[in-house]
Protein backbone atom coordinates (compact mmCIF):
# COMPACT_ATOMS: atom_id res chain seq x y z
CA UNK A 1 0.00 0.00 0.00
CA UNK A 2 1.43 3.39 -1.02
CA UNK A 3 2.16 5.79 1.85
CA UNK A 4 1.15 9.23 0.57
CA UNK A 5 1.81 11.12 3.81
CA UNK A 6 5.49 11.91 3.06
CA UNK A 7 4.26 13.72 -0.07
CA UNK A 8 1.67 15.74 1.88
CA UNK A 9 3.80 16.59 4.89
CA UNK A 10 5.91 19.38 3.34
CA UNK A 11 2.75 21.21 2.33
CA UNK A 12 1.14 20.71 5.75
CA UNK A 13 4.33 21.87 7.46
CA UNK A 14 4.23 25.07 5.40
CA UNK A 15 0.99 25.99 7.20
CA UNK A 16 0.50 27.25 10.74
CA UNK A 17 0.47 24.11 12.95
CA UNK A 18 -3.00 24.69 14.35
CA UNK A 19 -4.37 25.47 10.89
CA UNK A 20 -2.76 22.30 9.51
CA UNK A 21 -4.23 20.31 12.38
CA UNK A 22 -7.76 21.54 11.66
CA UNK A 23 -7.41 21.07 7.91
CA UNK A 24 -6.06 17.55 8.23
CA UNK A 25 -8.89 16.42 10.49
CA UNK A 26 -11.51 18.02 8.20
CA UNK A 27 -10.07 16.17 5.21
CA UNK A 28 -9.96 12.93 7.17
CA UNK A 29 -13.66 13.36 7.93
CA UNK A 30 -14.35 13.88 4.24
CA UNK A 31 -12.33 10.83 3.21
CA UNK A 32 -14.08 8.73 5.83
CA UNK A 33 -17.54 9.80 4.62
CA UNK A 34 -16.54 8.82 1.07
CA UNK A 35 -15.35 5.42 2.29
CA UNK A 36 -11.75 6.06 1.26
CA UNK A 37 -9.80 5.78 4.50
CA UNK A 38 -9.94 2.03 4.93
CA UNK A 39 -8.79 1.68 1.33
CA UNK A 40 -5.94 4.18 1.66
CA UNK A 41 -4.66 3.28 5.13
CA UNK A 42 -3.19 -0.07 6.11
CA UNK A 43 -5.33 -1.71 8.77
CA UNK A 44 -3.56 -3.53 11.63
CA UNK A 45 -4.17 -7.21 12.12
CA UNK A 46 -6.40 -8.17 15.03
CA UNK A 47 -4.37 -8.46 18.22
CA UNK A 48 -6.81 -8.28 21.16
CA UNK A 49 -5.51 -7.32 24.59
CA UNK A 50 -7.58 -7.52 27.78
CA UNK A 51 -7.21 -4.68 30.25
CA UNK A 52 -9.50 -3.47 33.05
CA UNK A 53 -12.46 -5.46 31.78
CA UNK A 54 -12.12 -4.08 28.25
CA UNK A 55 -10.94 -6.05 25.23
CA UNK A 56 -8.88 -3.74 23.03
CA UNK A 57 -8.82 -4.92 19.36
CA UNK A 58 -5.15 -3.99 19.18
CA UNK A 59 -2.80 -2.32 21.69
CA UNK A 60 -2.24 0.97 19.78
CA UNK A 61 -4.48 3.87 20.77
CA UNK A 62 -4.87 7.55 20.06
CA UNK A 63 -3.65 9.79 22.87
CA UNK A 64 -5.78 12.63 24.19
CA UNK A 65 -5.26 16.06 22.69
CA UNK A 66 -5.60 15.36 18.99
CA UNK A 67 -9.42 15.27 19.06
CA UNK A 68 -10.31 17.42 22.05
CA UNK A 69 -14.06 17.55 21.40
CA UNK A 70 -14.84 14.20 19.82
CA UNK A 71 -15.55 15.84 16.47
CA UNK A 72 -13.60 13.31 14.38
CA UNK A 73 -14.21 9.96 16.08
CA UNK A 74 -15.33 7.96 13.05
CA UNK A 75 -12.53 9.23 10.82
CA UNK A 76 -9.82 8.56 13.39
CA UNK A 77 -11.21 5.11 14.15
CA UNK A 78 -10.90 4.27 10.44
CA UNK A 79 -7.12 4.69 10.66
CA UNK A 80 -6.83 1.41 12.56
CA UNK A 81 -6.50 2.43 16.19
CA UNK A 82 -7.45 -0.16 18.79
CA UNK A 83 -8.99 2.59 20.90
CA UNK A 84 -9.42 6.36 20.98
CA UNK A 85 -8.98 8.78 23.86
CA UNK A 86 -10.61 12.16 23.32
CA UNK A 87 -10.36 15.38 25.31
CA UNK A 88 -9.23 16.95 27.50
CA UNK A 89 -12.76 18.21 28.16
CA UNK A 90 -13.79 20.50 31.00
CA UNK A 91 -17.19 21.08 32.66
CA UNK A 92 -17.66 24.44 30.92
CA UNK A 93 -16.53 25.49 27.43
CA UNK A 94 -13.34 27.51 27.26
CA UNK A 95 -11.26 29.05 24.48
CA UNK A 96 -7.85 28.09 25.82
CA UNK A 97 -4.73 30.18 25.61
CA UNK A 98 -4.08 32.96 23.07
CA UNK A 99 -2.71 32.05 19.64
CA UNK A 100 -0.13 31.14 18.47
CA UNK A 101 -0.06 28.21 20.87
CA UNK A 102 1.37 25.31 18.86
CA UNK A 103 4.88 25.07 17.40
CA UNK A 104 6.72 22.43 15.38
CA UNK A 105 10.39 21.63 15.92
CA UNK A 106 11.14 19.38 12.93
CA UNK A 107 14.86 19.02 13.71
CA UNK A 108 13.88 17.28 16.95
CA UNK A 109 10.69 15.62 15.67
CA UNK A 110 8.89 17.51 18.39
CA UNK A 111 5.94 19.78 19.09
CA UNK A 112 5.42 22.41 21.76
CA UNK A 113 1.84 23.29 22.62
CA UNK A 114 0.19 25.52 25.17
CA UNK A 115 -3.39 25.00 24.02
CA UNK A 116 -4.85 25.30 27.51
CA UNK A 117 -7.72 22.78 27.36
CA UNK A 118 -9.59 24.61 24.60
CA UNK A 119 -12.87 22.73 24.19
CA UNK A 120 -16.63 23.09 23.76
CA UNK A 121 -17.43 21.72 27.19
CA UNK A 122 -18.23 18.23 28.38
CA UNK A 123 -21.91 18.15 27.39
CA UNK A 124 -21.12 18.91 23.73
CA UNK A 125 -18.48 16.19 23.74
CA UNK A 126 -20.85 13.59 25.16
CA UNK A 127 -23.41 14.33 22.42
CA UNK A 128 -20.77 13.84 19.73
CA UNK A 129 -19.63 10.53 21.22
CA UNK A 130 -23.21 9.27 21.29
CA UNK A 131 -23.74 10.24 17.64
CA UNK A 132 -20.59 8.53 16.34
CA UNK A 133 -20.99 5.24 14.49
CA UNK A 134 -17.78 3.95 16.08
CA UNK A 135 -19.17 4.31 19.61
CA UNK A 136 -22.60 2.98 18.60
CA UNK A 137 -20.91 -0.13 17.18
CA UNK A 138 -18.98 -0.81 20.38
CA UNK A 139 -15.75 1.06 19.67
CA UNK A 140 -13.61 1.95 22.69
CA UNK A 141 -13.72 5.67 23.49
CA UNK A 142 -11.89 6.90 26.56
CA UNK A 143 -12.68 10.43 27.69
CA UNK A 144 -9.97 12.57 29.26
CA UNK A 145 -11.26 15.12 31.79
CA UNK A 146 -9.78 18.25 33.36
CA UNK A 147 -10.65 21.36 35.30
CA UNK A 148 -11.62 24.76 33.91
CA UNK A 149 -8.89 27.40 34.00
CA UNK A 150 -11.17 29.72 35.98
CA UNK A 151 -11.68 27.16 38.77
CA UNK A 152 -9.32 27.72 41.72
CA UNK A 153 -6.97 24.81 42.22
CA UNK A 154 -8.39 24.18 45.71
CA UNK A 155 -11.79 23.52 44.06
CA UNK A 156 -10.40 21.30 41.30
CA UNK A 157 -12.01 18.13 42.64
CA UNK A 158 -15.46 19.59 42.05
CA UNK A 159 -14.70 20.11 38.35
CA UNK A 160 -13.34 16.59 37.94
CA UNK A 161 -16.34 15.05 39.65
CA UNK A 162 -18.74 17.13 37.52
CA UNK A 163 -16.97 16.05 34.34
CA UNK A 164 -16.89 12.41 35.41
CA UNK A 165 -20.60 12.44 36.13
CA UNK A 166 -21.27 13.89 32.68
CA UNK A 167 -19.19 11.37 30.72
CA UNK A 168 -19.83 8.29 32.84
CA UNK A 169 -22.53 6.69 30.70
CA UNK A 170 -20.71 7.02 27.37
CA UNK A 171 -17.02 6.63 28.27
CA UNK A 172 -15.37 3.24 27.89
CA UNK A 173 -12.93 4.54 30.49
CA UNK A 174 -12.28 7.93 32.09
CA UNK A 175 -8.84 9.53 32.31
CA UNK A 176 -8.09 12.17 34.94
CA UNK A 177 -5.59 14.65 33.52
CA UNK A 178 -3.57 16.29 36.29
CA UNK A 179 -0.38 16.65 34.28
CA UNK A 180 -0.85 19.24 31.56
CA UNK A 181 1.60 22.13 32.02
CA UNK A 182 -0.77 24.52 30.25
CA UNK A 183 -3.34 25.13 32.99
CA UNK A 184 -1.98 27.19 35.85
CA UNK A 185 -1.11 25.15 38.98
CA UNK A 186 -2.63 21.95 37.53
CA UNK A 187 0.49 19.88 38.15
CA UNK A 188 0.26 20.78 41.84
CA UNK A 189 -2.47 18.12 41.92
CA UNK A 190 0.29 15.49 41.65
CA UNK A 191 1.46 16.37 45.18
CA UNK A 192 0.59 14.22 48.16
CA UNK A 193 -2.13 16.20 49.91
CA UNK A 194 -3.92 17.50 46.82
CA UNK A 195 -3.74 14.19 44.93
CA UNK A 196 -5.04 12.27 47.94
CA UNK A 197 -7.99 14.66 48.23
CA UNK A 198 -8.73 14.51 44.49
CA UNK A 199 -8.56 10.73 44.25
CA UNK A 200 -10.66 10.40 47.39
CA UNK A 201 -13.39 12.57 45.88
CA UNK A 202 -13.28 10.68 42.58
CA UNK A 203 -13.36 7.32 44.36
CA UNK A 204 -16.52 8.25 46.27
CA UNK A 205 -18.14 9.72 43.16
CA UNK A 206 -17.39 6.62 41.12
CA UNK A 207 -18.85 4.35 43.77
CA UNK A 208 -22.07 6.36 43.63
CA UNK A 209 -22.09 6.34 39.81
CA UNK A 210 -21.43 2.59 39.75
CA UNK A 211 -24.47 2.00 41.96
CA UNK A 212 -26.61 4.38 39.92
CA UNK A 213 -25.74 2.95 36.50
CA UNK A 214 -25.04 -0.65 37.47
CA UNK A 215 -21.56 -0.61 35.91
CA UNK A 216 -18.13 0.31 37.23
CA UNK A 217 -16.26 2.31 34.60
CA UNK A 218 -12.45 2.11 34.68
CA UNK A 219 -10.69 5.21 35.98
CA UNK A 220 -7.20 6.09 34.71
CA UNK A 221 -4.74 8.76 35.86
CA UNK A 222 -2.40 10.59 33.45
CA UNK A 223 0.87 11.83 34.93
CA UNK A 224 3.82 13.98 33.87
CA UNK A 225 7.31 12.87 32.84
CA UNK A 226 8.88 15.55 35.07
CA UNK A 227 8.68 13.55 38.29
CA UNK A 228 11.43 12.30 40.58
CA UNK A 229 11.44 8.84 42.13
CA UNK A 230 9.80 10.07 45.32
CA UNK A 231 6.93 11.57 43.32
CA UNK A 232 6.47 8.41 41.29
CA UNK A 233 6.48 6.20 44.39
CA UNK A 234 3.92 8.47 46.07
CA UNK A 235 1.65 8.36 43.02
CA UNK A 236 1.99 4.58 42.76
CA UNK A 237 0.99 4.17 46.41
CA UNK A 238 -2.06 6.41 45.95
CA UNK A 239 -3.10 4.58 42.78
CA UNK A 240 -3.20 1.37 44.81
CA UNK A 241 -4.90 2.97 47.79
CA UNK A 242 -7.75 4.47 45.77
CA UNK A 243 -8.11 1.52 43.37
CA UNK A 244 -7.34 3.49 40.22
CA UNK A 245 -7.54 1.05 37.33
CA UNK A 246 -4.60 2.17 35.16
CA UNK A 247 -2.00 4.91 34.81
CA UNK A 248 -1.04 6.72 31.60
CA UNK A 249 2.64 7.67 31.42
CA UNK A 250 3.19 10.32 30.30
CA UNK A 251 1.99 13.77 29.33
CA UNK A 252 4.25 16.43 27.78
CA UNK A 253 7.40 17.73 29.43
CA UNK A 254 8.45 21.21 30.53
CA UNK A 255 12.14 20.28 30.08
CA UNK A 256 13.97 21.95 27.20
CA UNK A 257 17.43 20.36 27.25
CA UNK A 258 16.80 18.41 24.05
CA UNK A 259 15.69 21.45 22.04
CA UNK A 260 18.17 24.07 23.19
CA UNK A 261 19.06 26.42 20.36
CA UNK A 262 16.25 25.29 18.06
CA UNK A 263 13.69 27.70 16.66
CA UNK A 264 10.70 27.79 19.04
CA UNK A 265 12.66 25.66 21.52
CA UNK A 266 12.07 28.09 24.37
CA UNK A 267 8.36 28.64 23.75
CA UNK A 268 6.23 28.04 26.84
CA UNK A 269 4.11 24.91 26.91
CA UNK A 270 4.43 21.16 26.88
CA UNK A 271 7.09 19.53 24.70
CA UNK A 272 6.06 16.27 23.03
CA UNK A 273 7.51 14.01 20.38
CA UNK A 274 10.87 12.30 20.29
CA UNK A 275 12.58 14.41 23.01
CA UNK A 276 10.18 13.09 25.67
CA UNK A 277 10.76 9.42 24.75
CA UNK A 278 13.45 8.61 27.29
CA UNK A 279 11.83 10.46 30.21
CA UNK A 280 8.47 8.88 29.49
CA UNK A 281 9.96 5.41 29.22
CA UNK A 282 11.81 5.84 32.52
CA UNK A 283 8.55 6.78 34.25
CA UNK A 284 6.97 3.62 32.81
CA UNK A 285 9.92 1.61 34.10
CA UNK A 286 9.67 3.12 37.59
CA UNK A 287 5.92 2.65 37.79
CA UNK A 288 6.34 -0.99 36.84
CA UNK A 289 8.89 -1.39 39.61
CA UNK A 290 6.48 0.03 42.20
CA UNK A 291 3.21 -1.40 40.87
CA UNK A 292 4.25 -4.77 39.51
CA UNK A 293 1.20 -6.33 37.88
CA UNK A 294 -1.27 -4.69 40.28
CA UNK A 295 -2.14 -1.77 37.99
CA UNK A 296 -1.48 -1.68 34.23
CA UNK A 297 0.46 1.12 32.56
CA UNK A 298 -0.31 2.78 29.23
CA UNK A 299 2.84 4.13 27.60
CA UNK A 300 2.80 7.35 25.60
CA UNK A 301 5.51 9.83 24.69
CA UNK A 302 8.02 9.92 21.86
CA UNK A 303 6.77 6.91 19.91
CA UNK A 304 7.85 7.48 16.30
CA UNK A 305 8.48 3.88 15.26
CA UNK A 306 7.48 0.34 16.00
CA UNK A 307 10.74 -0.05 17.90
CA UNK A 308 9.75 2.86 20.18
CA UNK A 309 6.41 1.16 20.89
CA UNK A 310 8.22 -2.07 21.74
CA UNK A 311 10.47 -0.13 24.13
CA UNK A 312 7.42 1.05 26.07
CA UNK A 313 6.09 -2.50 26.27
CA UNK A 314 9.45 -3.97 27.24
CA UNK A 315 9.73 -1.57 30.19
CA UNK A 316 6.25 -2.30 31.53
CA UNK A 317 3.44 -0.85 29.40
CA UNK A 318 0.41 -2.93 28.45
CA UNK A 319 -0.90 -0.56 25.74
CA UNK A 320 0.57 2.44 23.93
CA UNK A 321 -0.85 5.71 22.61
CA UNK A 322 0.27 7.95 19.75
CA UNK A 323 -0.04 11.64 18.97
CA UNK A 324 3.04 13.63 17.93
CA UNK A 325 4.44 10.65 16.04
CA UNK A 326 1.41 10.84 13.76
CA UNK A 327 2.34 14.42 12.84
CA UNK A 328 5.79 13.32 11.72
CA UNK A 329 5.09 9.82 10.38
CA UNK A 330 1.43 9.84 9.39
CA UNK A 331 -1.15 7.02 9.75
CA UNK A 332 1.35 4.36 8.66
CA UNK A 333 2.81 4.58 12.17
CA UNK A 334 -0.31 2.95 13.64
CA UNK A 335 0.02 -0.27 11.65
CA UNK A 336 3.80 -0.28 12.13
CA UNK A 337 3.46 -0.11 15.92
CA UNK A 338 0.67 -2.69 15.95
CA UNK A 339 2.80 -5.10 13.89
CA UNK A 340 5.79 -4.58 16.19
CA UNK A 341 3.70 -5.24 19.29
CA UNK A 342 2.13 -8.33 17.74
CA UNK A 343 5.65 -9.60 17.15
CA UNK A 344 6.46 -8.61 20.72
CA UNK A 345 3.67 -10.87 21.97
CA UNK A 346 4.92 -13.68 19.74
CA UNK A 347 8.34 -13.26 21.31
CA UNK A 348 6.79 -13.69 24.75
CA UNK A 349 5.05 -16.83 23.56
CA UNK A 350 8.39 -18.24 22.45
CA UNK A 351 9.73 -17.75 25.99
CA UNK A 352 6.61 -18.84 27.88
CA UNK A 353 3.66 -21.10 27.22
CA UNK A 354 0.75 -19.43 25.42
CA UNK A 355 -1.41 -19.04 28.51
CA UNK A 356 1.38 -17.41 30.54
CA UNK A 357 2.20 -15.01 27.71
CA UNK A 358 -1.45 -14.00 27.43
CA UNK A 359 -1.63 -13.26 31.13
CA UNK A 360 1.45 -11.05 30.92
CA UNK A 361 -0.67 -8.65 28.80
CA UNK A 362 -3.92 -9.34 30.68
CA UNK A 363 -4.66 -7.18 33.73
CA UNK A 364 -7.53 -6.21 36.03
Amino acid sequence: MIDSYPLLRPWLFSLDPEQAHTLTLSNLDRAQRWGLLRCLVEQPAADPRGLCGITFPNPVGLAAGLDKDGKHIDALASLGFGFLEIGTVTPKPQTGNPKPRMFRLPQAQAIINRMGFNNDGVEACVKRVRSSAYWQNGGIVGINIGKNASTPIENAASDYVTAMEAVYEVASYITVNISSPNTQNLRALQGDEMLRALLGSLHLAREALSDKHGVRKPLFLKIAPDLDQGDIKLIADLLLEFKIDAVIATNTTIARDAVQGLEFGQEAGGLSGYPVRIASTEVVRSLKQYLGNAIPIIGVGGILSGKDAEEKMDTGASLVQLYSGLIYRGPKLIAECAAALKSNLHALKSLFDTETAFHIVQFC
